[in-house]
């Protein structure tokens, strides 16, 4: 057996060969069957001559209906004419199932293709995505394990959260009040001051309802948390992860990425450093623009919009007022009202990929911002254990792997970035 992605690299050419997938498009004429295959690597025809395969062949052939699965034997030749410029000359044509008609054609809503997803990741365009997005998660392993990272697993049902109340999922836990994860952030913390330099990737949950084109529910986390540095530090590697998942993906989905509407010229200038903003630097900027936004304000999309319009590379925004930050991150010493946390603001549309900050370290500090912030301290006993016990400078961030998917995709919306995606209106199929 082989892929089709390897004939079409041109590894076989003049060979016979067997290869398995499903009917992507089909056509008879006259004596000949025309038959699209796609496997998980591509898609290549398959030309079936009467006179060239046994009988029951080519009436299986001429029988089957897209998405039936299929056995082809046959000899690879180069054909210019063909979708991929190779083409399988049918020695023998196997149907292992008959589908039913196919229910997805042409020109039908997004809802329908989100209401039957489970068929639509069928598609050439989200298998493509898919590809991409395996690529992508690699590249982030790779980059953390190669950077001296451990990787470790926090626990996905919480006692409280790390990013608010009002974003919480709240389950019952045997009578008592428990938490999906929003971050891996307070366990991050803890376990850093065992292993130094950790990272994560897996899902969290925000109950947001927020209906944006780069909003999930429940997506994948990338995160990462380093003792005895700051903020400055993790920015770097948040930079650099973004340009080395880029570089992977540029040089191993060269054709995926173009029919996304990328280049690989274009990913492989994402190279450090990005251009860096302050906060207020930004007001400045959007003010020229003619964008007002209040001082301790978060920047909403229309505000990220306007800062990346035609960059070509994601963007740093640096020391954020503390009146809207999370209530671990650490106050800038020279400026008590601001923290020291950072935002990777990519265009197109995006918005924030990667948010992170250095840590307050000071134990009272804390309290007083979780009070501030309606928490109870008391819910936070372990998690402040950490600042009890030897703590040191530490700093980290997270980033939204759909999030960067979707901006080296070039996707119009954050749902095709994810196989089965969770919003406010949707969590099936």
């Amino acid at each position: 057996m082989v892929s089709i992605g390897e004939i079409l690299k041109g590894q076989h050419t003049g060979e016979a060969v067997e290869l398995r997938g499903w009917i992507y498009r089909t056509r008879t004429v006259g004596g000949k069957a025309f038959v699209v295959i796609r496997d998980a690597t591509g898609i290549i025809q398959v030309a079936i001559s009467r006179d060239a395969v046994p009988p029951e062949a080519f009436k299986a052939a001429e029988k089957a209906l897209i998405e039936s699965a299929v056995i082809v034997r046959g000899k690879v030749v180069a054909d210019k004419r063909a979708p991929g410029g190779y083409e399988i000359r049918a020695e023998d044509f196997k149907v292992l199932h008959f589908a039913e008609k196919f229910p997805i054609q042409e020109d039908l809503s997004e809802e329908f293709l989100l209401d039957i997803r489970h068929l639509w990741v069928r598609s050439q365009r989200m298998t493509t995505i898919f590809r991409i997005r395996h690529t992508v998660f690699g590249a982030v392993h790779q980059y953390f394990r190669d950077h001296g990272f451990w990787e470790v697993s926090p626990p996905m049902i919480t006692p409280a959260g790390s990013e608010g109340g009002a974003t919480l999922f709240q389950l019952d836990y045997f009578g008592r009040k428990a938490y999906l994860t929003q971050s891996w952030q307070l366990y991050a913390e803890a376990l850093v001051l065992a292993m130094e330099k950790i990272y994560y990737i897996g899902p969290s949950f925000r109950a947001e309802k927020s209906r944006t084109s780069r909003h999930l529910t429940e997506y994948w986390h990338a995160e990462m948390e380093e003792a005895w540095v700051g903020m400055d530090a993790v920015i770097k590697h948040a930079e650099s992860v973004i340009s080395h998942a880029c570089q992977r993906v540029a040089e191993e989905r060269p054709d995926d990425i173009v029919a996304m509407g990328r280049t690989p010229e274009f990913l492989k200038s994402v190279k450090p450093p990005f251009e860096h903003l302050t906060y207020d630097e930004a007001l400045k900027i959007l003010k020229t623009k003619g964008v007002e936004v209040e001082w301790g304000k978060d920047l909403r999309t229309l505000e990220e919009r306007a800062l990346t319009e035609h960059k070509t590379k994601p963007i740093v925004v640096t020391h954020y007022p503390r009146v809207s930050q999370a209530f671990y991150k650490a106050r800038d010493p020279e400026h008590p009202d601001l923290v020291l946390g950072f935002d990777v603001i990519g265009g197109d549309g995006v918005g924030e990929i990667v948010g992170g900050s250095e840590r307050e370290t000071d134990l009272e500090a804390i309290k007083k911002a979780l009070i501030e912030q309606g928490e109870d301290p008391k819910a936070y006993e372990w998690y402040l254990d950490s600042r009890r016990y030897g703590s040191v400078q530490h700093a980290g961030f997270g980033m939204g792997i759909e999030r960067l998917v979707q901006w080296v995709c070039k996707l119009e919306h954050i749902r095709d970035a994810v196989p089965f995606p969770r919003t406010p209106a949707r969590f099936a199929p």
